[in-house]
């Protein structure tokens, strides 16, 4: 059990036989290092219930609690905080219960409870994934794998833009540059070789922009009269009214990128459960939109236009519906909100994992979906996030400078075999072996440097940091996961049996502790939607049980019920690791 849990009733007994004050909360919090002490109550609150000085009202607290509860050995205070020094026998009794445990930190979901749905990625289907993509990707896996952790059945899905007028860009630079080449004709993965197309639509776009401007044209009407845009939204026409060749190249092109995409996925490891395609929710919301202008909901405007009024709510007017009676973004977010709640009728909540440029969207869209009485509305979240930089400056996809998804996963494996070359540590490894071990540390510097940062700040990603064997970086933790299991190797002897012991070394106890917080940390990331939450708890973790390392013999030990104690407490922190990580998307290896 947990020391609130143990706590909290002594102490509210504690305020209601001392004080004569019935009290429904209690603030625990970790203990400053500077104080001795395992757990602190914070007495300020109290103060104003009970009228006294915070110094005497800690003292007499902590008098009750070493005398009525055995898990607490002594206590001191300090200004309005009681510390609370917590006996071994609590910690190693602790550990005894959890060491065997698999899956723990992880709550199994309850029957009969609401899911929620995460959305992420959500590519357009014009050119390959790059680097923003891959922020978006994990960051929306990551956050699924945590709150599915933390009790609930998650659905991992994604809407594919694949449809207007960037696509049909692409698909007509290839009518007219690509003479017949194929992913298969040119070995190019097929989201590459449509997005050359996209860029080469871009290089001739602006020669004839340029040509017009030359003539005396404003470069605004040259852009608007430009041969290449004008066919280009024809295309788009064609597309929306069904035109047999248009489509049928369409189907062709999107099927080599969704083709190339799938490999990406897979080389990422990331995955989904459902796909939503905007050429099948655009026409969604449209039957919301009047019924909620039945309903008062919307409002006409002299041009038909339908929109709503959120100025009373700090927002703006907002357009749902054009005067031609064609939808907005708006209108088929609300349309494919509502069509995914019927899809799956346990839907409590949504999280949409979309770049911060799309607060204000966001905000729009869940005060519409509110407005419009949707109980589950009141779920909904924007895992909002900073934008990717690197060192070289941002990246544009027009002009083909991003930096592409499969590229960076390649680079950052080849990096980590530089780096594992020069140490000098994998003999006796396969090429197959050493190749999978490339792979693990280079993926895993990747996710854990894009994942350690909070999603809501902007970031920038340099490659070489992040495979730093020191410091915040995965193949740090990644190393001290595999020093662990060449202990747990090399300790022949049986480790399994549970340990009586009289007392704990320092070491020990504080490694118990940083073991204890994960189960909070899981539901505090849920709750936040923070996957840093659970990297940066990892590195704390690790630094914690390097430092045991260092100060505690295990193998050595001669007394073998600390021998076989150190033994367990190293292979249960290595399974805290692993099942962090995993919920990072982070594999971790066994030897390094």
């Amino acid at each position: 059990m947990l020391l609130q849990e143990i706590l909290f009733e002594p102490i509210k007994n504690a305020v209601e036989k001392l004080f004569q004050i019935s009290i429904e909360k209690v603030e625990f919090q970790s203990t400053k290092k500077d104080f001795e002490g395992d757990i602190t109550i914070v007495v300020f609150p109290l103060v104003k219930q009970i009228k006294g000085n915070p110094l005497e009202i800690g003292t007499k607290i902590g008098e009750y609690l070493v005398e009525n509860v055995a898990e607490v050995s002594k206590f001191n205070v300090v200004a309005g905080f009681l510390n609370l020094v917590i006996s071994d026998q609590y910690y190693i009794s602790y550990f005894n219960s959890i060491k065997n445990d698999n899956l723990y930190g992880f709550v199994a979901p309850t029957e009969g409870d609401k899911s929620v749905m995460v959305e992420y990625s959500s590519p357009n289907t014009n050119k390959p994934l790059h680097l923003g993509h891959i922020r978006n990707n994990l960051l929306g896996y990551s956050v699924a794998e945590i709150i599915k952790a933390s009790g609930k059945k998650v659905y991992k899905t994604q809407i594919i833009n694949d449809r207007g007028i960037h696509i049909c860009k692409s698909m007509l630079a290839w009518q007219k540059f690509g003479n017949g080449q194929t992913p298969t004709s040119t070995g190019l993965k097929g989201d590459k070789l449509v997005g050359n197309f996209y860029v080469e639509f871009d290089k001739a776009y602006k020669v004839e922009i340029a040509a017009l401007m030359s003539q005396g044209k404003t470069e605004e009407e040259a852009k608007k009269q430009a041969p290449l845009i004008l066919e280009a939204q024809q295309m788009l026409l064609d597309w929306e009214n069904g035109k047999t060749e248009v489509i049928a190249l369409w189907k062709t092109m999107n099927q080599w990128v969704y083709d190339g995409f799938s490999v990406t996925y897979t080389n990422l490891g990331v995955d989904f459960d459902s796909y939503y395609y905007e050429s099948k929710t655009y026409l969604l919301g449209k039957d919301v939109v009047e019924e909620g202008l039945s309903r008062g909901v919307f409002f006409k405007k002299e041009d038909g236009s339908v929109w709503i009024d959120l100025t009373a709510d700090g927002l703006d007017e907002k357009i749902v519906l054009r005067s031609d009676g064609t939808s907005v973004y708006m209108t088929q977010d609300i349309g494919t909100a509502i069509q995914r709640v019927r899809d799956f009728s346990d839907i409590g909540g949504m999280v949409y994992t979309v770049g911060n440029e799309q607060d204000y969207h966001f905000k729009v869209l869940f005060l519409i979906l509110k407005k419009l009485g949707y109980e589950w509305a009141e779920n909904l979240f924007h895992l909002s996030y900073g934008m990717v930089e690197l060192p070289s400056g941002k990246m544009k996809s027009r002009e083909g400078t991003v930096v592409d998804a499969d590229d960076l996963m390649e680079e950052m494996t080849t990096t980590a075999q530089q780096i594992s070359e020069d140490l000098g540590k994998l003999d006796g490894y396969s090429e197959e072996e050493k190749a999978i071990l490339y792979k693990t540390i280079g993926l895993g510097a990747l996710k854990y440097y894009m994942l350690k940062v909070d999603p809501k700040k902007q970031m920038m990603f340099n490659p070489e940091e992040s495979v730093d064997f020191n410091g915040n970086t995965g193949p740090f933790i990644q190393y001290t996961y595999a020093r662990i299991q060449s202990i747990l190797r090399k300790a022949t002897f049986e480790y399994s049996k549970d340990v009586t012991l009289s007392e704990l070394h320092e070491k020990e106890k504080e490694l118990i502790k940083q073991i204890q917080l994960f189960p909070e940390i899981i539901q505090s990331a849920a709750e936040n939607h923070s996957p840093a939450l659970v990297a940066n708890y990892t590195y704390d973790l690790v630094k914690e049980f390097n430092s045991f390392y260092q100060n505690v013999s295990i193998l050595g030990e001669d007394n073998l019920e600390k021998k076989v104690f150190r033994v367990q407490l190293s292979k249960s922190v290595s399974q805290v690791i692993k099942n962090a990580f995993r919920l990072l998307g982070i594999n971790v290896p066994e030897r390094m």
